[in-house]
Parts: C-alpha cells; sequence; structure tokens
C-alpha cells in the first residue's frame, strides 16, 4: 500500500506544494490533479528522490518511498536517439547498476504490440509507439511503484485511451501502485481516484 501524508515539496529551497493523503494500493491507480504550475511533477519528483522534501512522509508499507523500486514514465519520455526501442528498454538496468534483463525487455516490447519495432531506432517511433516503449522501461525492474507524469497531454482521444490502459494493466500485472499526474481531464472519466495539490504555504 503507497501512503502518502502531509507531503509538502519544493523547487531549490521553497516548498511549493503539499499533498494532504494519497493512497493507493497494488494494482490501483490515483490521478493527481491540479492546474499547471500547481507542483505535480515536483510531487513526482520528490517521491523518486529527484527533488527535495519539506515536510511530511511517503512509504509503500514499512519501506521509505524514496529506498523502494520504481519506475518513472516522463512526460518528455527521454529516449535516447541512435539507440533501438530494446536497448532503450534495458537502459534502466544499466542505469541502476544491474545486469540487463533482455528476455524481459523483449517480452515487454511484446505485450505493448511493439513485436516488430524491437530494433527500430528511438528517432524513427512514433509519439504512440516511444510511449510504449516508455512505459516497457518503467516497467522493466518489476517496480512496486509507477509514476507517470503527464503521459496524455499531447495525445488524441484514441492515443490517450490506449496510453491509460497501458498504465493501468501495467499496475495490474505488477501489482505495483500507479501515480499520474495529470491536468487531462479525459482522464476523470474512467473513475480512478483523485488527490489534488494544494498551496504549501
Amino acid at each position: 500500500m503507497l501512503r502518502v501524508q502531509n507531503l509538502v515539496v519544493g523547487r531549490g529551497a521553497g516548498p511549493v506544494a503539499r499533498i494532504g493523503q494519497l493512497t493507493a494500493a497494488p494494482g490501483e491507480a490515483v490521478l493527481l490533479v491540479g492546474p499547471s504550475g500547481a507542483g505535480k511533477t515536483t510531487a513526482l519528483l520528490a517521491m523518486a528522490g529527484l527533488a527535495p522534501i519539506h515536510g511530511g512522509k511517503a512509504w509503500l508499507g514499512e519501506i521509505d518511498l524514496r529506498a523502494s523500486a520504481m519506475g518513472f514514465v516522463f512526460q518528455d519520455l527521454h529516449l535516447v536517439a541512435g539507440l533501438s526501442a530494446l536497448d532503450n528498454v534495458l537502459l534502466a538496468p544499466f542505469a541502476a547498476g544491474l545486469a540487463p534483463d533482455a528476455p524481459r525487455a523483449r517480452a515487454l516490447l511484446d505485450s505493448m504490440g511493439l513485436e516488430d519495432l524491437t530494433h527500430r531506432p528511438a528517432e524513427r517511433l512514433s509519439r504512440g509507439q516511444a510511449q510504449r516503449v516508455a512505459i516497457a522501461r518503467a516497467m522493466l525492474l518489476r517496480p512496486r511503484l509507477i509514476l507517470a507524469d503527464e503521459p496524455t497531454a499531447s495525445l488524441d482521444d484514441e492515443a490517450c485511451e490506449t496510453t491509460l490502459s497501458l498504465l493501468l494493466q501495467a499496475a495490474r500485472d505488477s501489482a505495483a501502485a500507479l501515480v499520474i499526474a495529470t491536468h487531462d481531464g479525459r482522464l476523470r472519466q474512467r473513475g480512478l481516484a483523485v488527490v489534488e495539490t494544494e498551496p504549501a504555504s
């Protein structure tokens, strides 16, 4: 169970946003909402240990969240040009200092419908295909938590539905809690739990 309580996060030295309470069981999803500039991305980065926490706590079970395995789907995806879809997925264990697991990486790409694009360079993928590669990369290390930052912001309705369904299925398959930071009103139509960021002051 993911639990966040009175989490105050910031950029640089100053706090910018607060999450009063957020919970998500394994396989469940929560939308973290608020207007642009409300601190949603900063909150995700803080959960991942990439931005300062000024107060409160976030944890999975009895383990501090920042010490736990997690997968991050960035809004800008951060695929590396010149590397294939497969090699971009395999960046996850490389960055963590772990041995590559090519069979699992291929299986994840297959599950995303990319079995024929395994060796295609990242710059030759469509936006939707690149997003699937990014989700597969986030899933490779079997995270207990998936953090997704505005994953549908630039997508049309069909691609939005596909991407959300892939994220929800990935969370269920791995029994991972899923937190999606978004201001996309289309995601609310799925009946997911919603938590709104608050000003830190």
